[in-house]
C-alpha cells in the first residue's frame, strides 16, 4: 500500500513522540519536532503538526518558555495503529 508524503510525515512525528514516551503529562518542546527531517520540509512538518493538534492526536500546552506538546493518552491505540499501518513499526 502506498501512502502520501503527508501520511509518512504524520506517522514519523507520532512515532518519534511515542518512542520517547511523550504521552500525557510528559512534554517535549514544539520546536524540536522538526529534528530528523530534512531542512526543506520544516514548514510542512510544522503545518502537519498543527493539524495533528487540531485532530486531538497531539496535546499542546503553552508555557512561558515556548509551546510544549505530548501525545493524547486517550488516542494512543489509534495513534499506534496508524504508525503500524504506515511505517510498519510495532510497540
Amino acid at each position: 500500500m502506498v501512502f502520501s508524503e503527508e501520511d509518512n510525515i504524520k506517522a514519523t512525528l507520532l512515532y518519534h513522540l511515542r518512542r520517547k514516551k511523550v504521552i500525557g503529562g510528559v512534554h517535549a518542546p514544539f520546536d524540536t519536532i522538526t529534528r530528523g527531517f530534512p531542512s526543506h520540509q520544516g514548514k510542512d512538518v510544522k503545518k502537519i503538526a498543527h493539524g495533528l493538534i487540531k485532530q486531538g492526536c497531539i496535546i499542546a500546552k503553552p508555557a512561558g518558555y515556548g509551546l510544549q506538546v505530548s501525545l493524547n493518552k486517550e488516542k494512543i491505540q489509534e495513534i499506534e495503529d496508524f504508525i503500524r499501518k504506515v511505517l510498519g513499526y510495532e510497540f
